[in-house]
């Protein structure tokens, strides 16, 4: 199967760094029938923030909007998925590089039966279509 890449948006909210927040904070979201199709956490400047890809964003903000949590406006990723093998990641960043893609974050995730994904963050004025050049990736 061909790797995949799908521009996303994404929204970020800050909580707590402490125990259980990010436990809390999913479970509002479940309890909402939030699809994240990607999360990302990481600490900072005392708090944590957590980077949401929703598989409906509408959903995600009225749920957030319902529990009083304050989102991000949305921004813009693209989400990687594909067949597991050595290298996979490295030879798509080359060729979105060859194209002068001006991203900012990469995450990279083992999905398990042979399967991984990642997200790659790029600057707001850089968002393109990927263009690859050759025929692996879908767009």
């Amino acid at each position: 199967m061909a790797d995949t890449i799908r521009r996303v948006s994404y929204y970020y909210t800050t909580i707590s760094d402490k125990p259980g927040e990010g436990a809390r904070l999913l479970e509002t979201l479940r309890s909402a029938g939030v699809n994240l199709l990607a999360l990302h956490a990481f600490p900072s400047a005392r708090k944590a923030q957590v980077d949401f890809v929703p598989s409906d964003a509408v959903l995600l903000t009225a749920a957030a909007k319902g529990a009083k949590i304050k989102l991000s406006k949305p921004k813009t990723a693209f989400l990687i998925d594909g067949d597991d093998r050595v290298g996979a990641l490295a030879s798509i960043l080359a060729r979105l590089g060859a194209g002068k893609d001006q991203r900012h974050g990469r995450d990279r995730r083992v999905r398990g039966m042979g399967r991984y994904g990642a997200i790659l963050w790029v600057k707001p004025g850089a968002v393109k279509r990927p263009r690859p050049r050759s025929g692996r990736c879908e767009r």
